[in-house]
């Protein structure tokens, strides 16, 4: 998630949120230290304050076990920034540290591998027992630290912004060819803003720096099966993710909305009611839009995902201002509000 400073909208001095791989907590990086909250009941899990770790920047978890990754940011760090520091909340210490020549932008773990990501190379190491170096990665320049990985099956793909302009590069973890890559996709013609990638690494989605599309790819064939609308203006998207089961995507906005597309089954999504023209309008005709969406405050960054309790269809949506959202969709388009509280309010001394 894209970092912001406004104090209206981000009185806490979030600095970033993530939800762990599958969606049954979220981190919250702070200028006070790091949160991480569980999203079925909504209770603070674990709180580092500034006077252990310092300021944190980003923040991602494994699973729900005891290893945390940090990154140092902020206005009071007390690691340096170009550093990935381990934490095992079991131990209560740090026990693994990766230090690279320039920032780390963001962090990505599984139960194998740790990926390092920074403006324009992507590091890939093993883990947790050791942290021996598999690959180093070239990449555009890369502010947003974007770079996914999945999670579950013995397909292990990464997906990242490639070295041109709003391309796409696929490489497959598990390879012995590793160290090399098969030639980019071009997704979009302008820079990529979000990344997603579904549980089993079969398919992946992009949008750009524009917003008004989302596009979703095999992974394996390297091929485009669909193209979904967010909107017609530009808008700057926070977050993509995929259900746990790849049928539905969720994606968030600075327009204030989540927007719920149907993946699998795609006659599910809305279809335009304009009549089907030739040019820019034919376009919007044919688009796929969302079969539901949600409001939230506008231009407050949040992060969206899938409730992953009880293969509920319902979505969360948590912001910088502290709030977070549960709304439950139907395939016909009801959506309805299950859940809002202030997170940032919960402690453990409410459980």
């Amino acid at each position: 998630m894209t970092r912001e400073n406004n104090r209206m909208s981000n009185p806490y001095g979030i600095q970033g949120l993530r939800f762990n791989q599958d969606y049954a907590c979220f981190t919250v990086a702070l200028e006070s230290g790091l949160r991480i909250y569980n999203v079925n009941p909504l209770v603070e899990k674990l709180r580092l304050d500034e006077e252990l770790i310092g300021s944190v920047s980003e923040c991602e978890m494994l699973y729900r076990s005891n290893l945390i990754a940090i990154v140092a940011g902020g206005s009071m760090p007390k690691f340096a920034e170009n550093t990935v520091l381990i934490w095992d909340d079991l131990a209560k210490q740090f026990v693994m540290e990766l230090t690279f020549g320039l920032p780390v932008i963001s962090v990505r773990l599984r139960r194998d591998k740790i990926v390092c990501i920074l403006r324009n190379q992507i590091h890939i190491f093993r883990f947790p027992n050791s942290s021996s170096k598999i690959a180093t990665c070239e990449t555009r320049d890369n502010p947003r630290g974007l770079c996914e990985v999945n999670t579950t099956s013995d397909r292990q793909i990464m997906v990242y912004p490639g070295v041109k302009c709003g391309t796409l590069q696929i490489k497959n973890l598990s390879s012995s060819e590793i160290s090399t890559s098969l030639a980019p996709i071009k997704a979009h013609q302008t820079d990529l803003a979000c990344l997603a990638i579904s549980q089993n690494g079969n398919i992946c989605a992009t949008a750009s720096t524009k917003g008004t599309l989302i596009r979703v790819f095999d992974t394996l064939k390297r091929t485009l099966l669909v193209e979904l609308r967010r909107g017609m203006d530009t808008a700057r998207l926070y977050s993509i993710n995929f259900s746990l089961d790849s049928e539905y995507l969720c994606v968030s906005s600075d327009k204030g909305t989540v927007h719920i597309f149907a993946v699998k089954d795609t006659v599910l999504n809305k279809r335009s009611k304009l009549p089907k023209l030739g040019g820019v309008f034919g376009q919007y005709a044919e688009s796929q839009w969302g079969i539901a969406n949600f409001t939230v405050p506008a231009e407050v960054p949040c992060v969206c995902a899938f409730n992953s309790q009880n293969n509920a269809q319902s979505v969360i949506a948590v912001c910088v201002d502290g709030k977070f959202y549960k709304h439950s969709f139907s395939d016909s388009g009801h959506c309805n509000r299950e859940e809002y509280d202030v997170y940032m309010d919960i402690s453990n001394d409410d459980v």
